[in-house]
């Protein structure tokens, strides 16, 4: 185990801000709520949302130990008497859509994080709104009377000490880290709590003997170092002595678009791994249209049935939001990675799209030709747009369907 240089060397209390004015708002097991809203016989009972894989649990469900995304017959034999239902992710979008309007009208200053959790800046709203904590309150409330769902809000001076303490003041309530005791809330934490300890990075951090977030910070940058590396020590001692200078953002767009599909322990033939994949990216080539944005770079994701992952990548030359450009990289990395998927099975694949710009005018290439208004894709979209998501599909998933489509933020 490492120690200290000098016990007596202590570090100053370093904030972003002297007043704690960023709230984060995060919805409580989100899916599984509107469903005990929508279906009041659902109320107090554990809750599974999901198939195959659950996508959300009740605090019901979780206090038998379910947790997401754990295969749906080992939560039933945690909970056997839990009550799973199909997710319905149209009612889960409207849902998260009334709650940032609630948002929007606290604050103009919303960082949406996902479709139900945002950081919120109200440092600027005393004299209209009131205290911090009154504004939190009333946001609580209106949530509540308004759409229905129990929300946990975290105050603090920086982005992670709110997250950190709205987690802290779930199911359903509320959390103020005071100016000037960050580190009293912070330090007696476990260190899986920070951003970016996950449990490689958790195990390492116990074989040295640290296991709270203040064995962490008093334990060096240096001596961290050595273990983790530097970056991560860089970012994980910043974190532990409550160093976050990030503002709440506005308008920035993703970085990413990404979609998934479980496929079971069943073994699967590679042309059906191969329809999924193409589904997969009509999914995603359809979002990034409506989104007004291109692509540089396809990412394959692929967990096998051992648990282990894998991810291949491909950048593409210029910028594109044609399926077939894209569905043309994606197949190309599935065939590379085949047989890793002949040797351990495939439990899941997925695809993400990155490098992500706008696609309005942009530097032809030869034979330049201007990008075509009048294209498939275009057809297809707007069918799609009419008529739902279903109405023209591959032959390949006529039976299967193409899975799941989990909303996401407006972009």
């Amino acid at each position: 185990m490492f120690v200290s240089d000098s016990a007596a060397v202590r570090r100053p209390r370093i904030q972003s801000r002297a007043e704690a004015t960023i709230l984060h708002a995060d919805l409580d097991s989100f899916y599984a709520s509107v469903e005990q809203r929508d279906q009041r016989w659902l109320r107090g009972k554990p809750v599974l949302v999901g198939g195959g894989v659950v996508l959300a649990a009740s605090y019901e469900a979780k206090a038998f130990g379910v947790r997401t995304p754990m295969n749906v017959g080992q939560a039933l034999r945690l909970c056997p008497h839990a009550v799973v239902v199909p997710p319905r992710m149209s009612a889960y979008a409207a849902a998260s859509e009334a709650v940032f309007a609630v948002f929007h009208d606290t604050t103009p200053l919303v960082e949406g994080i996902s479709i139900d959790e945002a950081f919120l800046d109200v440092g600027g709203l005393r004299r209209i709104s009131g205290e911090p904590v009154e504004i939190a309150h009333r946001l609580r409330a209106e949530i509540a009377t308004k759409v229905g769902l129990p929300i946990s809000v975290g105050i603090a001076g920086t982005k992670f000490l709110a997250k950190v303490a709205s987690a802290d003041a779930k199911p359903d309530g509320l959390r103020l880290v005071e100016p000037g005791r960050e580190l009293d809330f912070l330090h007696p934490l476990p260190v899986q709590r920070l951003w970016g300890v996950g449990k490689v990075t958790a195990a390492a951090l116990h074989a040295n003997g640290i296991t709270r977030i203040g064995q962490l910070a008093e334990l060096g940058e240096p001596h961290l170092r050595a273990i983790l590396g530097p970056a991560a020590a860089r970012h994980l001692f910043a974190l532990a002595w409550a160093r976050d200078p990030r503002r709440v953002e506005t308008g920035r767009r993703r970085r990413s678009i990404g979609a998934q599909r479980a496929l079971g322990r069943r073994g699967r033939a590679p042309e059906e791994i191969a329809a999924y994949l193409d589904g997969l990216t009509d999914r995603l080539g359809r979002r990034l249209r409506a989104a007004d944005r291109s692509c540089r770079t396809v990412v394959l994701r692929l967990r096998f049935d051992d648990f282990s992952r894998a991810t291949r990548s491909h950048t593409l030359l210029e910028a594109t939001d044609a399926t077939a450009s894209i569905r043309h990289a994606a197949r190309l990395l599935l065939d590379t990675a085949q047989p890793l998927v002949t040797e351990r099975g495939l439990t899941l694949i997925g695809l993400s799209l990155t490098n992500l710009d706008d696609a309005g005018p942009r530097q032809l290439t030869l034979p330049l030709e201007p990008r075509a208004e009048n294209t498939l894709d275009a057809t297809l979209d707007d069918l799609r747009r009419r008529f739902g998501s279903t109405a023209v599909t591959r032959a390949a998933l006529l039976k299967t369907g193409e899975g799941l489509s989990v909303p996401l933020l407006p972009d």
